[in-house]
């Protein structure tokens, strides 16, 4: 195939039978004051049926907005919630009902705030009929179909809504793109818009734990699923079949209330505020918090503001919405210290980007360019280079930071990079922040770069943040230097007087879980040899970080 076009790989889905907790087939019944309409057949553009379950108060009045949840995850047999993973990811078992299924609203409170609730089971997946497909253009197209039918029912008025977590966030990019007539409102809550980037291959290099983790456990299917690795491995360079997967954020026009967290780097902290920044959407929130992901989504207070965002949009426009800032960022201090703060733009008009130059010869990060050249090496297996800056002063850094090296490798064709942002507290010890949804003592920012991977879009990239091409290999020569932009991702850290930032240059993965939960991993590695770090002279080597002013101080300390 070209790289214009492309071919699925399929395989047999896993039978969903030992799972399913009810019969298959349609039936209507009557509890807690909602009725509940299981199995709903809606039949998409080409004839192929998706099954839904429907819930209405059975006290509703007049015609009633819709909120949609698509997934593959099974909206009838849930493998399981939130008590898979440590202390329920934070979620209170009194904040949900048990018609809530993993990542999405519950039916029960959204029933009795007035509105219609759907949960889909996407094509291919349990019983809906065809082949499956995961976070494609293909499906976009059936979540469209979705809408637009339930626009039409004699119960709606004709204004829908897409709301949930993660995948559940991850599709609603991809739909509103296609512009459906009837949907008013998105409200993608931490999902990645980009599954090259943001999941499948970062920085170039290819991740094999979390991906094939969750496909061990989300291919249920009557038909055949996606063979995601198989195209993985087909696909190593950005071409038709990740295109399919990264839709035009331009294209969203419908309002949308957008969720980020610092915390999800390395899935979902990039798309989303990627999601933020592209859309063109002419009312458009952006909230970014540093906490674990599904209980800042199940938090009460949360839930009451995604209600009063849809009642804007899909009942009568309120007075609330007009007092909430367009971005609503959390500044943080160490894991749950930080406060909100309310923004009129992302990124930051006022941030000053400031270059911290590297010292080889003290492993140091300092305001001044160094004149001499100099050198910092480690062993690619298992070494790393350890650089620190100590601030003078109170100095908040948010936004997007980007690290400038100049490498060479002793031996072999390739370098892979692994890059860890650290706070260190007066004495010197790690202070510890949120991470991947669960953990509690996860780095302040990260990043990574395949250095054949190092080619730039000059129309994408910023000074702030490269983009990288990812059309080809520009593979070394032993001992030959060659400058890589690494994208850091978005971060909001306050460091106090005396405290430190860290950066470590390594080889190697950059953390490994001590709680149960989600685990990242790249591989196979192409490192050998040692890894240089040239530095000084014409080695421009830095890390540039977002300083925000102080609100009452021209210039940082």
């Amino acid at each position: 195939m070209t790289q214009d076009a492309f071919e699925y790989r399929f395989k047999p889905g896993t039978s969903p039978d030992t799972l399913l907790k009810v019969p298959f087939g349609y039936a209507k019944t009557l509890a807690d004051g909602m009725v509940i309409e299981r199995d709903v057949a809606v039949a998409m553009r080409d004839g192929v049926k998706i099954y839904i379950d429907l819930f209405r108060s059975e006290n509703a009045k007049g015609k009633l907005p819709t909120v949609i949840a698509w997934s593959p995850y099974g909206k009838s047999a849930p493998k399981g919630g939130y008590e898979r993973f440590e202390n329920n990811g934070g979620v209170k078992a009194e904040w949900i009902s048990k018609y809530a299924a993993f990542e999405t609203p519950d039916p029960l409170y959204w029933t009795r705030q007035g509105y219609a609730f759907i949960n889909a089971d996407a094509r291919g997946m349990w019983n809906s009929e065809g082949d499956a497909t995961f976070w494609s253009a293909d499906e976009a197209r059936d979540f469209y179909d979705l809408i637009e039918w339930s626009a039409a029912q004699t119960w709606s008025n004709g204004k829908v809504g897409a709301a949930g977590v993660s995948y559940f966030a991850i599709v609603q990019w991809q739909v509103a793109a296609l512009q459906p007539p009837h949907l008013a409102a998105i409200n993608p809550w931490e999902g990645y818009s980009d599954s090259y980037r943001e999941r499948a291959r970062h920085g170039g290099m290819p991740e094999i734990s979390f991906m094939p983790h969750w496909l061990a456990g989300n291919c249920y299917s009557r038909g055949r699923v996606e063979d995601v690795m198989a195209m993985i491995d087909e696909h190593p360079f950005f071409d038709a079949y990740w295109k399919s997967k990264a839709p035009d954020l331009s294209k969203i026009i419908c309002p949308a209330y957008v969720v980020a967290s610092w915390a999800d780097q390395g899935l979902h902290t990039r798309g989303t505020l990627e999601g933020y920044k592209q859309m063109s959407s002419k009312h458009k929130w952006l909230e970014v918090h540093g906490r674990r992901k599904w209980e800042y989504y199940m938090r009460p207070d949360n839930v009451e503001k995604q209600r009063i965002f849809f009642d804007h949009f899909l009942k009568a426009p309120g007075d609330e919405i007009s007092k909430w800032p367009k971005v609503n960022l959390e500044v943080r201090e160490r894991f749950y210290v930080g406060a909100m703060r309310a923004e009129s733009g992302w990124p930051l008009a006022r941030t000053r980007y400031t270059p911290l130059h590297i010292d080889a010869a003290a492993s140091t990060l300092v305001k001044a360019p160094l004149a001499a050249e100099g050198a910092l090496r480690y062993p690619a297996a298992d070494g790393r280079a350890l650089l620190e800056h100590r601030f003078d002063a109170d100095t908040e850094l948010t936004g997007h930071m980007k690290l400038k090296l100049w490498v060479s490798t002793t031996e072999g064709d390739d370098m892979d990079l692994f890059i860890i942002v650290d706070k260190l507290d007066a004495a010197g010890k790690v202070v510890p922040f949120c991470y991947f949804s669960v953990f509690e003592d996860g780095p302040v920012a990260l990043g990574w770069l395949r250095v054949s991977h190092r080619e730039l879009d000059p129309k994408r990239s910023t000074p702030y943040q490269p983009w990288l091409l990812h059309r080809r290999e520009l593979r070394l020569k032993p001992n030959e230097v060659v400058p890589v932009e690494i994208e850091i991702l978005a971060s909001s850290t306050l460091f106090r007087r005396g405290e430190s930032l860290r950066l470590t240059v390594q080889g190697r993965e950059t953390y490994k879980p001590k709680q149960r939960g989600p685990e990242m991993k790249h591989g196979p590695l192409r490192n050998r040899g040692e890894h240089v770090i040239h530095a000084g002279g014409k080695y421009d080597s830095h890390l540039l970080v977002p300083v925000i002013p102080p609100e009452k101080a021209e210039l940082m300390a």
